[in-house]
């Protein structure tokens, strides 16, 4: 099977966003050959950085590309909007159960597509946070879709200049394989997060002052966690 077509907006997108992620970040990729160059996938990664869907999309680069489902909030600003709708990408409002998003975004797998989803939901601030069930039903909406597990892991510390990153992505095939006869879709999902977490923990963003805050607020929610 041939190799996907790319939009050129895309490939644009990602060529300017490569010297950051590639070579600031000095962005290390493991199991690209996991990664299929054609045919329905479901990547599912873990969520700490507003840079972690760029991150993806340049270490998937130049096998496939990744038609993300982003928070609809960024189709405000119209310019913006212009360049992710001419990216494949796809809106989805966080906090509730979206179908329409979940329609297309299963439209576009069974047309063959890879879509990446963040079940997490948003970024985690370093608080652990529970997976959604989306990617599972997107998996299970397109039987023989490829289920691609993706950690990322560094992309916290690409606005802590003078730090420089060290930005690595895996890619990785979930170790109890695709989805069993009779697994939901929360179930599917859960495992897979669970593997991806068990290789990029959860980490804070931010520089010095925001991440400080993130901490604190991590801390008491653990703490929380913890009170009978």
């Amino acid at each position: 099977m041939s190799k996907e077509s790319i939009p050129l907006t895309y490939r644009v997108v990602m060529t300017i966003a490569a010297p950051i992620v590639r070579w600031w970040g000095r962005l290390e990729v493991v199991g690209a050959q996991v990664l299929p160059t054609s045919g329905p996938a479901v990547l599912i990664a873990n969520h700490d950085s507003a840079w972690d869907p760029l991150v993806v999309g340049v270490a998937a680069m130049p096998r496939r590309q990744v038609r993300a489902l982003a928070k609809a909030s960024l189709w405000r600003a119209p310019p913006l909007a212009w360049v992710l709708d001419r990216m494949g990408q796809i809106p989805i409002d966080r906090g509730r159960f979206d179908t329409q998003a979940l329609s297309v975004a299963i439209e576009a797998l069974q047309a063959g597509a890879c879509v990446g989803i963040f079940p997490e939901g948003t970024v985690s601030r370093g608080m652990p946070l529970r997976p959604l069930s989306g990617a599972g039903r997107l998996a299970l909406s397109a039987p023989g879709a490829r289920v691609v597990g993706v950690s990322v892991s560094g992309a916290v510390d690409v606005v802590r200049f003078p730090k420089r990153p060290r930005i690595r992505v895996e890619f990785f095939e979930p170790a109890d394989g695709p989805p069993r006869p009779g697994e939901s879709a929360v179930g599917l999902t859960r495992r897979t997060m669970a593997e991806v977490r068990a290789r990029a923990p959860f980490a804070v963003p931010g520089r010095q002052r925001k991440a400080a805050e993130f901490q604190r607020l991590a801390a008491e929610a653990e703490l929380a966690r913890q009170l009978p």
